[in-house]
């Protein structure tokens, strides 16, 4: 299977870091009332930020928090502990803003929108210049593909022009809503790191005891079905997001990938995400340059995950609620390492006697 023809853009280069910038503001840290690295990864986002916007005082005041929606054909197995129809109801419910994504973007003072990719019943609320609908939901993977391969690209472009529209943009966040998402999350994981499904499949919404265990069992099958493919395939992260991804979960690797390209720093959030943030990894590894992990999230496998990928998140709250619900908590963090940097005196302005 080879897409990069219909999908070339995502060959196109990762902006570039200012590390001048970046050596700057850590001369201008170094000046601060305290003791050199005190303030700890406090320190490092500042530097990232400078690094990331050129000024070594950076700021962060244009915040977009967008979450892409769509189900999944995999729940015709019963993985999950509600049902589908949930997806478009809580569409509704982001649009009407009483999710905990929009108490929270209100909060952080943060641009919100949704984006529907396609749902098993429609949600009744959404504007229709935001249904990207490519359909009712993806197929079963468990018999066949979850998505044709026009889907597929679709669903990636569908990120791209979504990241295109923003605004002058200096944090993108992107959460998702799609009953049965953690399964497909898992699979991906598991195909393309070749693990044991069964080991990284959590009680997402809720499955415990036998009704977890039916849902590894299903799990294990559909990796079973499909691995030898993504194993044989040239383009592996595009083959897995094909056999067994959702079309919220290709759209967000394809926002990764846009954000980056245009030199917008990206907070990822939970399990979900991080399964799209890799997938856009292996197509383009400079993303790690402009990518922050904000939390360790609720699912077991996840810390797993992060261990893989080398990162660290910044909070561990045991959240696994998504929407992008974590990353929007960190962001008050993020501001506040700037602030730290920003507005400290230096020990020469303060009459504070410097380290011998």
């Amino acid at each position: 299977m080879n897409l990069y023809h219909e999908l070339n853009w995502l060959e196109s280069p990762c902006a570039a870091v200012n590390l001048g910038a970046a050596q700057r503001a850590e001369a201008h840290q170094n000046t601060l009332t305290k003791p050199p690295g005190s303030l700890g990864r406090l320190e490092e986002i500042a530097l990232q930020f400078a690094a990331w916007q050129g000024n070594d005082k950076p700021s962060i005041n244009n915040i977009a928090i967008r979450v892409f929606a769509g189900d999944h054909g995999l729940c015709q197995q019963n993985i999950s502990a509600f049902p589908q129809s949930v997806t478009a109801q809580m569409i509704d419910n982001f649009v009407n803003g009483g999710a905990a994504i929009n108490v929270l973007s209100r909060f952080a003072h943060a641009s919100f929108d949704l984006i529907n990719l396609g749902t098993a019943t429609p949600p009744q609320c959404l504007d229709e210049r935001k249904n990207y609908s490519l359909g009712p939901g993806t197929a079963d993977c468990s018999t066949q593909a979850a998505m044709t391969e026009q889907q597929l690209i679709a669903a990636i472009n569908a990120g791209r022009d979504i990241v295109d529209e923003l605004p002058a943009c200096e944090l993108f966040i992107a959460g998702e809503m799609g009953i049965g998402n953690t399964s497909s999350a898992s699979l991906l994981y598991a195909l393309l790191l070749r693990e044991n499904v069964a080991a990284l499949a959590g009680p997402g919404t809720g499955l415990y005891d036998t009704a977890l265990q039916h849902k590894k069992l299903v799990l294990t099958r559909v990796q079973q079905k499909h691995q030898e493919t993504v194993n044989q395939s040239q383009s592996p992260a595009l083959t897995a997001l094909q056999l067994c991804g959702g079309f919220e979960i290709a759209a967000i690797s394809g926002a990764y990938l846009r954000a980056a390209q245009k030199g917008i720093p990206i907070l990822v959030d939970g399990f979900i995400t991080t399964a799209a943030w890799y997938l856009a990894w292996l197509v383009q590894p400079e993303l790690k340059h402009w990518s922050l992990f904000a939390h360790n999230s609720g699912e077991p496998a996840h810390q797993y995950i992060l261990q893989r990928l080398n990162v660290q998140a910044l909070l561990d709250l045991q959240m696994r609620l998504g929407e992008g619900s974590g990353a929007a908590l960190a962001i008050p963090l993020l501001q506040q390492a700037l602030a730290l940097h920003n507005e400290m005196a230096t020990f020469k302005g303060a009459g504070v006697d410097d380290s011998l």
